[in-house]
């Protein structure tokens, strides 16, 4: 995998897209800020790629690779999950 400036800048903003779908696509109210997300989404958006060049789905297209989209987001939702699982369980409610 090349990293490049504008390779680097693509991973940030697909990550902030990645993030927000990551946020839509988990039920319930997460007690979360947006900027959480969207740092999750970027990482997932990285962890995403690794994943789907792993498993050999992600191929070098001259368009939206979707299949590596919809790892990226899955990956983003499982994170977005954890991560409110764990906030929830940190807080006290009475």
């Amino acid at each position: 995998m090349e990293f490049t400036v504008w390779g680097i800048i693509t991973a940030i903003v697909v990550g902030l897209i990645v993030g927000a779908l990551g946020r839509l696509v988990v039920p319930g109210r997460q007690n979360m800020p947006i900027w959480l997300h969207l740092l999750i989404g970027v990482g997932a958006a990285l962890l995403g790629t690794v994943l789907a060049r792993a498993i050999g789905i992600a191929t070098e297209t001259s368009g939206i690779d979707w299949a590596e989209l919809l790892v990226q987001v899955v990956v983003a939702a499982i994170a977005v999950a954890l991560v409110a699982g764990v906030g929830r369980r940190r807080s006290v409610t009475r």
